[in-house]
């Protein structure tokens, strides 16, 4: 292996989004990509659900005490989210898919909580 390994955080939040994919695909949803990333932002998970594009984003956090991992998806990062989705489906010619924001948080003990439609464009 070449360079540095991974800091921690990120290693955490890699493992995450595995865990958050296995989850997702064991409730019948299919991946379509994982880290999109564009100048607009990254897209962590791209699936389908049925007809739907699902966008996933998904966080961790060890524990509650700040807010937890729901409370950090501020209306910044929610702009960055639409904003690549944007890009991914015009690259994609995606224009005329139903697309749903999900939010998957991952607490420290590897509990999942999945919720659909977490935010609207």
């Amino acid at each position: 292996m070449f360079g540095k390994p991974k800091p921690l955080h990120l290693q955490k939040g890699d493992s995450a989004e595995q865990l958050a994919l296995r989850y997702l695909q064991q409730q019948g949803l299919k991946l379509v990509c994982s880290n999109f990333r564009c100048k607009a932002g990254e897209l962590d998970l791209v699936m389908k659900d049925g007809a739907a594009l699902v966008i996933v984003e998904v966080r961790f956090r060890k524990s509650e005490q700040f807010g937890g991992a729901l409370a950090s998806i501020t209306r910044q990062k929610q702009a960055r989210i639409i904003a690549a989705t944007q890009h991914y489906v015009i690259i994609n010619n995606l224009s005329h898919s139903a697309i749903r924001f999900d939010v998957v948080a991952v607490a420290g003990d590897n509990r999942i909580n999945w919720i659909k439609n977490a935010f609207q464009t």
